[in-house]
């Protein structure tokens, strides 16, 4: 009788287990199906054009092997557009989460009205993209808003989108006020949960408001400065709008970042599978970045430590 007991126990956990693994699955399936149908089946697709020459207007298809990838170590102006988009990124990490920080412990007083600068910081984030980026290339032509605001107090500006060193500066600030406000409010989030009395006992101990920052603040944010560090740096790898409708990669190819570069190939000289390699080089790069970033937390992020 004990014996059939502890069969019909052992039977009932089994179903039980086996009932939870089955749960399990049907959640995470939807993920998974997705997951496989948007990014694992399209990467292997890049992977596969990017061994052929393919050339829509011709109706060719033709294998070339590793024929691609060796076109792109002689290609002579992939070195100008890797320099223009390492510029791109490092301004743009740089300033992003330079201003999104000092913007954070600013707006993190309590003070009347903060809830408004909030919100106002905050509202270029769900502004469309591209009537943003329209918006600041009339401001930024040669007789536009920026010009005439320079020309008021006697300056005379250049004309911002058509000079090489400006044009990427112009970029860049267009970016970094278009998405500032996302790192501000996650910067925010994390500063209000380092606990006050921290700064209360270092203020007792004659701590300065920089010495507090730089061994309070930023150690116990530093999380969400990982966080935000990896999707500011992926997304400035991904950038296309702006200079699409901005530069064009212009004057040259001083704008021309590795997106751009891979739209021309692809989508304007048709060479697909050249552009496929111009994904893949893409893809290793950003790969690269996430995960030297991640083994580097432990140096730096206190709870990986």
């Amino acid at each position: 009788m004990r014996q059939d007991r502890s069969a019909t126990g052992e039977a009932v956990r089994l179903r039980s287990r086996t009932a939870d693994r089955l749960a399990g699955w049907l959640f995470v399936a939807p993920q998974l199906a997705g997951s496989a149908v948007f990014v694992f089946a399209p990467l292997c697709l890049v992977l596969w054009y990017s061994l052929h020459e393919w050339n829509v207007l011709a109706g060719s298809f033709e294998f070339v092997g590793a024929g691609n990838y060796e076109a792109l170590l002689s290609d002579p102006s992939l070195p100008s557009v890797l320099r223009a988009t390492g510029i791109f990124s490092v301004g743009l990490v740089v300033f992003n989460l330079s201003l999104a920080l000092l913007l954070a412990v600013l707006l993190n007083q309590r003070l009347r009205g903060m809830a408004v600068y909030r919100t106002l910081f905050f509202s270029p984030v769900v502004v469309s993209l591209v009537a943003w980026t329209i918006v600041w290339g009339f401001l930024l032509q040669s007789n536009g808003g920026v010009n005439g605001l320079l020309q008021a107090v006697g300056v005379e500006g250049p004309n911002w989108l058509r000079t090489g060193p400006t044009a990427m500066v112009s970029v860049v600030a267009v970016q970094v006020f278009k998405n500032v406000g996302l790192n501000m409010v996650l910067f925010l989030a994390a500063l209000q949960g380092v606990p006050g009395e921290l700064y209360e006992a270092a203020q007792l101990d004659g701590a300065s408001a920089w010495t507090r920052f730089r061994r309070i603040t930023v150690p116990m944010i530093s999380p969400t400065i990982l966080l935000t560090s990896i999707i500011t740096v992926v997304g400035s790898l991904q950038v296309f709008a702006q200079i699409a409708v901005l530069t064009q990669g212009g004057p040259g190819t001083s704008t021309t970042v590795l997106v751009y570069y891979l739209y021309q190939q692809a989508f304007q000289f048709h060479h697909f599978g050249y552009g496929s390699t111009l994904a893949i080089l893409l893809f290793v790069i950003v790969l690269a970045l996430t995960l030297v970033q991640w083994r580097l937390r432990r140096k730096w992020v206190v709870h990986e430590q």
